[in-house]
């Protein structure tokens, strides 16, 4: 080795970004952080991993400049939950039969829908008159989506689900209670594709 290739201070070749990148005031993903999860996701698919549908629903993200636009990752995350639910249904349906996996479905939909056959407006827990939670009217409304989903079989998509945003109101529905029932209703979805 010369002494010049010692000095040479340019840096080798990088791999091309997995998503694009975020500019300017943007901020976006912490890229390490999404293909370290990406990775572990990929094996949890191959079988060397014990990566759930669930986990990825629930995976985030540092937000940083220069970071992974976020909602091309969101869209990934979604194939890769939709990957990984399909998988788990195919395993149990090849262990326990289709009519077990159907009737899981079922009695996840009467839980949900049970939940759901409460007065609009107390349909989850609220926050406190000072603490702020999910807008009520706008998730009344997504929950009345859901019923019609799964009484009536009305069009609804994990995907929207998904995407699913509520603005902030004092006195509103719980967070946690509302995600809770919207990830059951995805694992629904996902289960009678």
């Amino acid at each position: 080795m010369s002494s010049d290739d010692l000095l040479d201070t340019t840096e080798a070749p990088q791999a091309r970004p997995a998503f694009t990148l975020t500019s300017g005031r943007t901020r976006g993903y912490h890229r390490a952080a999404v293909d370290t999860f990406l990775a572990a996701a990929r094996a949890a698919f191959e079988g060397g991993g014990d990566l759930t549908a669930a986990d990825v629903r629930v995976a985030s993200f540092p937000l940083v400049k220069n970071g992974y636009v976020v909602a091309e990752v969101d869209a990934a995350l979604g194939r890769v939950e939709d990957a990984l639910a399909a998988r788990s249904r195919d395993q149990m349906v090849r262990s326990r039969g289709a009519g077990a996996w159907v009737e899981q479905a079922r009695d996840e939909a009467q839980v949900i829908l049970d939940h759901l056959a409460r007065p609009r407006r107390h349909r989850f827990g609220r926050t406190g008159v000072l603490t702020f939670g999910y807008r009520v009217d706008e998730v009344d409304h997504v929950a009345s989506r859901i019923v019609r989903y799964l009484r009536d079989g009305e069009p609804l998509t994990a995907e929207q689900l998904r995407g699913a945003a509520f603005r902030m109101q004092r006195g509103g529905y719980r967070e946690e209670q509302v995600d809770a029932l919207l990830d059951a209703t995805i694992d629904v979805i996902l289960a009678v594709r």
